[in-house]
């Protein structure tokens, strides 16, 4: 998702427009710009966040939104299966790594441990006073 989502950040204003454009589909026609630098921030700092382990399910829901535009786009236009197809896997595998959520090795887990840890801490100041 890097790959595809570093030249839509890159396009600037015009590309994100025409990116935004696919929102059309959906009957969303108001601030293609806006939604077409959404559809870049996903690909490209989503994939980032992704890998990371941080805000591992808002990364992953963007994701998944941004699969299911690029595959309702495809399907709108009538492409070939292996346009439509895709998008399709990688909004199921975004689906899914979002109801799975982060591993233990992610920053997200290691910021609910630490906050675990600290609640523990204060019930544990509190029983003793």
């Amino acid at each position: 998702m890097l790959i595809h989502g570093l030249p839509k950040i890159l396009g600037g204003v015009e590309g994100w427009a025409g990116t935004g454009m696919s929102m059309a589909n959906l009957g969303i026609t108001f601030y293609p710009e806006f939604w077409g630098f959404m559809a870049a921030f996903a690909e490209f700092f989503g994939a980032m966040l992704l890998i990371l382990g941080f805000f591992f399910r808002p990364a992953t829901f963007m994701l998944t939104f941004t699969m299911f535009v690029a595959m309702f786009f495809h399907l709108s236009r009538l492409d070939p299966w292996g346009k439509v197809a895709y998008p399709l896997e990688l909004m199921f595998v975004f689906a899914g790594l979002f109801l799975i959520g982060p591993g233990r090795y992610s920053i997200d887990e290691y910021f609910r441990k630490r906050k675990e840890v600290q609640r523990l801490e204060r019930e544990t100041l509190a029983a003793k006073r």
